[in-house]
């Protein structure tokens, strides 16, 4: 099962990485941390999954949590040892196998803040925005 993780945390990376190379000069994207991004296994539903983060609030975000809204505990950090600065934006894939879709989301950012929402639908929308 190792292994398997390890090849679906290559394959997302790969992704995010061919993501950057299209993305417009207005609206970088910041890749996060090649070796700390979490490779969910894909779910069988078909459902779109991926998410992209916008930090438009004036801080660097720091640490990214995605997590299935049924369990108690945040998961790892999405960004990792990378982090998302303000104006900027990055496609996340927040399916980590499960086939949920709803998910909550915590951001912690430079000057302290910490913006939590819960049950955010990731199978029916494409974009989210932390704003201030």
């Amino acid at each position: 099962m190792n292994t398997f993780k390890t090849i679906a945390r290559a394959a997302l990376i790969v992704a995010a990485l061919g993501t950057a190379s299209v993305a417009s000069a207005a609206e970088p994207v910041v890749a996060a941390d090649k070796a700390a991004v979490s490779a969910p296994v894909q779910s069988r539903d078909g459902l779109n999954r991926r998410v992209r983060i916008h930090n438009n609030t004036g801080w660097t975000m720091l640490r990214f949590y995605a997590s299935d809204s049924r369990v108690t505990d945040w998961q790892e950090d999405m960004l990792g040892r990378g982090t998302l600065a303000a104006g900027n934006s990055i496609m996340m894939n927040i399916d980590d196998g499960s086939g949920a879709c709803l998910y909550d989301f915590k951001a912690e950012f430079t000057n302290g803040q910490v913006l939590t929402r819960f049950n955010v639908n990731v199978c029916q929308i494409a974009d989210y925005y932390y704003t201030r």
